[in-house]
């Protein structure tokens, strides 16, 4: 099972195996080596990804824009409203919504049930929070090494998932 399924099927934030740490940094590496070298791969050009959040702008939203429009994604923010007490049908068809909108969806800010339950129904991937700091990618980012600063890793690993999730 690929780890944006994971993601999506929990709704809170993976724990990886060691094979999706691997597969992670192995990929992180070529996004570095590429941005070292001066290319711009775009694999992720006509792909349209959204950022849900609840929360005013903060680094991890900038991350996660960045990240994705670097590999060629266009990105759209939206604040649903959501919350444990809105109706299950709202969140179904929010999600169902999203599901046909976009290519996968970053939550930010929400409660994890409400990111689990959006998971169970739009048919895409759904990561809790994988541009901030409390993500298991974060961690990784010191295992790139130090030809790049910490930040540009944070970044490689984020592309790295979104990849694994999309491309």
């Amino acid at each position: 099972m690929s780890l944006s399924h994971k993601t999506c099927a929990t709704g809170a934030a993976p724990q990886l195996s060691p094979r999706e740490v691997r597969s992670l940094l192995c990929r992180a590496r070529l996004l570095q080596r590429a941005a070292l070298d001066g290319s711009n791969p775009r694999p992720l050009r006509g792909k349209n990804l959204g950022l849900v959040c609840e929360t005013p702008p903060d680094e991890a939203q900038a991350l996660f824009r960045s990240a994705a429009e670097e590999l060629g994604a266009q990105v759209a923010l939206m604040r649903p409203g959501l919350s444990l007490a809105s109706a299950q049908m709202e969140v179904q068809n929010t999600a169902r919504m999203l599901g046909r909108l976009y290519e996968a969806v970053e939550c930010q800010g929400l409660n994890p049930e409400i990111v689990q339950r959006m998971g169970q129904y739009a048919g895409i991937p759904v990561f809790n929070g994988a541009a901030t700091n409390t993500h298991p990618i974060e961690r990784l980012a010191g295992l790139l090494g130090d030809s790049t600063p910490l930040a540009d890793n944070r970044r490689f690993l984020l592309q790295a998932l979104l990849l694994d999730a999309i491309a």
